[in-house]
């Protein structure tokens, strides 16, 4: 269960569109908030905040000042307020079709407008103040009932999600977020969608969109007939139950999926940790191309005996220095470096490495590296001035090294890095790993 620090529950930050396509900005000038942001971007992002004592209330905090939206009696609006005061406080009325109407609790009037003329005066909803919600958490997590404390996962043999899992281990248990038409959808590792009924769709439909609402910190998913998702029965099969508002059954914890890797070792046999051995130390992974090699504390090399033990005696890497390693809960992939997400580029067949919004993509083990397919069954290359296309026909294998925490580093056949250059565009072409060439994954 989620108590060793390994399961860390994910900070919810998001985006507020409103009806002109535009996300709510906070300016450090004057502290002035605007809606004329095409994209989300670091002052486009926003942290939600509940009140200790009444958990209908919220706060909204701007990531990029880390201060707070507040309005006063005349409607004016600012992000300026140090910490949560009377004019801050606010309640959400989520709407059918996804989007939150964000009404000031001391003032009772209504937070809406374009460009640089927003206010909280309405005394009504209309379609100037309705805001849409876009998280800028990384899409793929791990989704822990609050009530049964497991963890949701897809059951081949129900064909369901299930929500009875001790551990969020294996490929199963990877959902990814996809935002459509203002709303969430959760796709599993097979490339399925929930519907409301319990029932895993190949496309999306009206079934399978859902309001995203939080309470007291947690996750509620919101169907289109305003049902909560919540695990019934004995699995705790995932469907949308019979209640109107979410209790404590219909709550959910985002948590972040680790990188799950394991490691075939030159006897082609995968190494393995008996019964009251965990390893006590930390291990340097060098990457060798296709292989790995691992460095101990005292500097010697782990090298796989003839019996198949393991050891740290080598000072050098050989054949049995050697291995394998094979990520196994990430068959599909969403990329997000320090420009934005990974996406199809509009109208060529690029890709560009600085949008709010991403693209899901195949990978396809091989040998040590990994095959990338997206649409139409096509798949990336590197072009000979290092751009990455995505309309092979032939598949190219690409090189992964998970460099830092939930960081990976793709290396293409040319040798030389994956990176978003000055216009966007990702690019094989950065000789060594720094901020630019990682990607959340």
């Amino acid at each position: 269960m989620p108590t060793n620090g390994i399961h860390q529950i994910l900070k919810i930050h998001f985006g507020l569109i409103n009806c002109d396509n535009r996300y709510l900005t906070a300016e450090a000038f004057g502290f002035k908030v605007y809606a004329s942001a095409p994209s989300l971007k670091k002052k486009q992002i926003w942290t939600l905040e509940q009140d200790e004592v009444d958990s209908s209330v919220i706060y909204l905090k701007s990531h990029h000042l880390g201060r707070y939206l507040s309005a006063d009696k005349d409607g004016n609006v600012s992000c300026e307020a140090e910490k949560p005061e009377e004019g801050c406080r606010f309640t959400i009325s989520a709407q059918s079709d996804g989007r939150w109407a964000l009404q000031s609790d001391m003032h009772k009037r209504f937070f809406g407008g374009s460009e640089d003329k927003l206010s909280c005066f309405a005394q009504t909803i209309t379609e100037t103040e309705l805001w849409a919600v876009h998280l800028a958490i990384h899409p793929q997590a791990n989704l822990l009932s609050v009530s049964r404390r497991r963890y949701a996962h897809l059951s081949p043999q129900e064909d369901e999600i299930s929500t009875d899992s001790n551990i969020p281990w294996g490929v199963h248990s990877l959902i990814t977020l996809v935002y459509q038409d203002k709303k969430y959808c959760l796709k599993t590792c097979d490339n399925r969608y929930l519907r409301n009924d319990g029932k895993l769709v190949k496309d999306p439909d009206n079934g399978t969109g859902y309001t995203l609402e939080f309470k007291a910190g947690k996750l509620a998913f919101k169907d289109c007939t305003g049902k909560y998702l919540t695990p019934m029965g004995p699995t705790g099969t995932l469907k949308a139950g019979r209640s109107s508002k979410p209790g404590k059954d219909e709550l959910f914890d985002l948590e972040e999926s680790h990188p799950q890797v394991v490691f075939m070792a030159s006897n082609k046999r995968y190494i393995s940790i008996k019964q009251g051995n965990a390893p006590s130390t930390m291990f340097e992974i060098e990457w060798r191309g296709r292989k790995v090699a691992l460095k101990a504390c005292n500097g010697k090399y782990i090298c796989t005996k003839k019996n198949g033990q393991l050891a740290a005696v080598s000072d050098s890497v050989g054949e049995d220095e050697e291995f394998t390693l094979k990520l196994i809960n990430r068959p599909i992939l969403v990329l997000r470096g320090d420009l934005g997400f990974v996406c199809y580029h509009k109208t060529s067949n690029t890709l560009d490495a600085n949008r709010s919004s991403y693209d899901v993509f195949q990978i396809i083990f091989n040998n040590g590296a990994y095959q990338i397919k997206g649409q139409g069954g096509k798949f990336w290359y590197t072009s000979s001035n290092g751009t990455v296309c995505t309309d092979g026909d032939m598949s190219e294998d690409f090189f992964f090294e998970f460099r830092e925490y939930n960081r990976v580093a793709i290396k293409g056949k040319n040798g030389k890095y994956l990176r978003g250059d000055q216009a966007g565009t990702l690019k094989a072409d950065a000789e060594s790993v720094n901020s630019a060439t990682l990607w959340e994954y």
